[in-house]
């Protein structure tokens, strides 16, 4: 515990060690709340790593310095008020070098900005997400020697786990407190509320009408790949025109995106800055529009008298405009967001074909055995793993898989895994070989956080045998006259740890015998009470439909799954595998 001064835990095997990281991604994983979060890290960091004092301190890049924004036994004058420079003390050393840092005496090392007169021993780790600086996890100990090469390790390996999640959680407060600007906004200005970025433009242009009675109107969107104005929206005497693109810089509309303020010409025939549009134009304003600090645009109106445009025009104009760039950016963004929405939506329709060619949908003729199988995904695809690999001689290979994850990039991992026990499992018909040698590719192509986890059955029909080998997957059920029987079998996900070793069981099988192997996604399913259906709920329905068919055991089971669940759809995907000895 923190401050106890007890020497750092030893994790005794790969597998605890495993263990501990899962309940770091899952406490990571779990909240939202910047808050909560770092106090779940403390709490954990502390069951592996004593300290006295605790600081998690985060990068601001507008500052270009690190802040303490939680913290545990420092001064509070310290964490309100203390901003380190890249570079300046441990902490700082540590987010310029990007490297954990350990310091055994704090007194033999002049970067160590005192803070408390008893610490004696710190060490210091960056949080790096997606290729930036997040923060630094800091921990001190009164205790020289506190801490080893071992917990410098351990510590940079939260960190990095640490980091994206932190990261996750500043960006959700950012939009969160970004929407509820938005939502006052809206509500101030409910005619700019429309999404259609066409009909919203056309909403303005009549909303400004109403106000100021002006004889020419625009709209011009910046578009910075080739550096200009370009009209989105022109009026003129209530009609529709086409114009030009204007360069940033040139012109009254083009000035207005340059210098960010308002220009006003009382006479555009005297102003060198006029790009002739129309003849009988002889005013002009251009107030630009800006979205998040950065113009998105300009508004422009004409008239065809002199100084028409008037102060008051121009404070009502400086008024408005932040909430026409507001409604535009959204709609812009919502015309985007609806154009990549149809685009995944056609994407993850081919993806949803390609994976139906690449699964077994109904499942081949093997020798001594009837099969059944069900799959129902979370989402368009899934990343449950089912597929069999008959041999010559009668002998079969089933696998029943989930990929960590859901979705496309589950789908994705999954087409990965199945394409490497398609060219694995001829050569190694041994389950925990055939594991091991997965294991080995999956690692040579590791993905970060994707594992797969899986069953592996072989099946001898002459000796009627069953050999498995698990990792990580839920187990089998055995379901003999009657009787419900749980083979044990166990190992750690695939993909993760190098040199896994899996254990092997026999099974002698009998006449009659029903196998049940199932994903995580049936027991898991909830109902409106937050209820879990649960793996008695399962082993129950199964109890109720053994003797029936596969086929039928399948279309029990989910049905009984789906009166649990008030017909609600899979929450996780779901695969339900059924073997008969015949």
């Amino acid at each position: 515990m923190a401050g106890s001064g007890s020497s750092t835990i030893r994790f005794r095997e790969r597998a605890e060690l495993l263990d501990f990281l899962l309940e770091v991604a899952a406490v990571t994983s779990e909240t939202l709340n910047l808050e909560q979060l770092m106090a779940n890290l403390a709490a954990i960091i502390a069951k592996v790593i004593p300290y006295e004092l605790f600081a998690i301190l985060l990068y601001s890049e507008r500052l270009g310095a690190l802040r303490i924004r939680y913290a545990i036994g420092h001064r509070e004058e310290i964490v309100r008020n203390l901003l380190i420079a890249l570079g300046e003390g441990i902490t700082g050393a540590a987010a310029a070098s990007r490297e954990a840092i350990l310091v055994p005496d704090v007194r033999k090392d002049p970067r160590y900005l005192s803070g408390v007169d008893a610490v004696r021993s710190e060490l210091a780790a960056p949080m790096i997400a997606r290729g930036k600086l997040v923060g630094v996890i800091d921990v001190q100990s009164t205790r020289v020697n506190a801490y080893t090469e071992y917990d410098r390790a351990l510590l940079k390996l939260i960190a990095s786990r640490a980091a994206t999640a932190i990261d996750n959680a500043r960006l959700y407060r950012r939009v969160e407190r970004q929407n509820r600007t938005l939502a006052t906004l809206a509500h101030l200005a409910r005619d700019f509320s429309i999404l259609d970025l066409e009909q919203l433009l056309g909403h303005i242009a009549q909303a400004v009408k109403r106000l100021i009675n002006y004889d020419a109107f625009s709209i011009l969107l910046v578009d910075e790949e080739r550096g200009c104005l370009r009209h989105r929206f022109s009026i003129r005497y209530d009609q529709r025109v086409q114009l030009d693109q204007i360069p940033l810089g040139r012109g009254i509309t083009g000035a207005a995106a340059q210098l960010r303020e308002v220009v006003r010409a009382d006479n555009t025939l005297a102003d060198p800055r006029y790009i002739p549009s129309h003849p009988d134009v002889r005013s002009e304003v251009a107030v630009p529009l800006i979205a998040r600090d950065r113009v998105i645009g300009v508004m422009d109106l004409e008239s065809d008298r002199y100084a028409y445009f008037t102060d008051e025009h121009v404070r009502m104009l400086s008024l408005l405009a932040p909430q026409i760039a507001i409604a535009i950016e959204n709609a812009r963004l919502y015309e985007e967001l609806a154009q990549r929405q149809r685009q995944m939506e056609q994407d993850l329709e081919a993806a949803r074909e390609l994976q139906s060619a690449l699964v077994w949908r109904t499942p081949p003729e093997i020798e001594g055995l009837d099969l059944a199988v069900g799959y129902r995904p979370a989402r368009q695809v899934t990343g449950d793993l089912c597929h069999f690999y008959p041999f010559d001689g009668g002998e079969a290979l089933i696998t029943l898989g989930d990929v960590s994850g859901k979705g496309v990039a589950a789908a994705l991992y999954g087409a990965l895994v199945n394409g490497l026990l398609m060219s694995l499992a001829p050569r190694r018909r041994s389950p925990a070989a055939l594991m091991k040698a997965l294991n080995q590719a999956l690692l040579e192509r590791q993905v970060y956080a994707r594992y797969v986890t899986l069953l592996t059955l072989r099946w001898l029909p002459a000796q009627r045998q069953i050999v498995m080998a698990n990792a990580g997957s839920m187990p089998p059920v055995l379901c003999r006259r009657g009787e419900i029987l749980k083979p044990r079998v166990e190992g750690v996900p695939l993909g993760l740890i190098p040199d896994a070793e899996h254990e092997e069981i026999v099974v002698q099988g009998e006449p009659g015998d029903l196998i049940l192997l199932y994903s995580d996604g049936l027991p898991d399913q909830t109902n409106e009470q937050g209820e879990e259906y649960g793996r008695a709920r399962l082993l129950e329905a199964l109890r109720r439909a053994w003797e029936q068919p596969p086929q039928a055991v399948v279309d029990a089971v989910f049905a009984d799954l789906d009166q649990f669940s008030a017909g609600a759809g899979p929450s996780d995907d779901q695969t339900l595998l059924v073997l008969r000895l015949r």
